[in-house]
């Protein structure tokens, strides 16, 4: 006879769950920014074949390259960040509300300024919502008791 085992860990809150996925869209989408600038210059199919400086400035490949490789940084913190998120850690709570604190403003920029990306947009506010919520604070150990804030 096999008896079971009871696990005695908590279960993860819906609201963490919610945050969990919404950041892995959030990589998706970074993902999707890495790759599609190096498609438009079709690094792909010639590699780097012209010059990444003409008379000082930048050409578009290596404006290409550039961008790029700054979504794919994000994209490997995002995921550091989500690590931690899942073995509930204070200070990813914390870098995950300064992220999306920047985030929305960059959308913000976007949408008035440029095309705005409403799926990042969406993300970053079901994130921000969540992360305020007082029984996501308590799990992190940003705030203990009703209204007291511990950071």
């Amino acid at each position: 006879m096999v008896k079971r085992i009871k696990s005695y860990r908590k279960k993860r809150p819906i609201a963490v769950s919610i945050i969990a996925a919404a950041i892995v869209v959030l990589f998706l989408i970074r993902l999707y920014q890495v790759v599609t600038p190096l498609i438009q210059q079709q690094v792909f199919l010639y590699g780097i074949s012209s010059p990444l400086f003409v008379d000082g400035s930048l050409t578009p490949l290596c404006m290409a390259i550039i961008t790029s490789a700054v979504y794919f940084i994000l994209s490997v913190l995002g995921i550091i960040v989500l690590v931690g998120f899942l073995k509930v850690r204070r200070w990813s709570w914390v870098v995950l509300m300064a992220w999306t604190g920047v985030s929305l403003i960059i959308s913000l920029i976007d949408y008035f300024y440029r095309r705005p990306n409403y799926i990042v947009m969406v993300s970053n506010v079901i994130i921000a919502f969540a992360l305020n919520q007082v029984d996501i604070q308590r799990i992190f150990g940003i705030r203990s008791d009703e209204g007291e804030t511990i950071l």
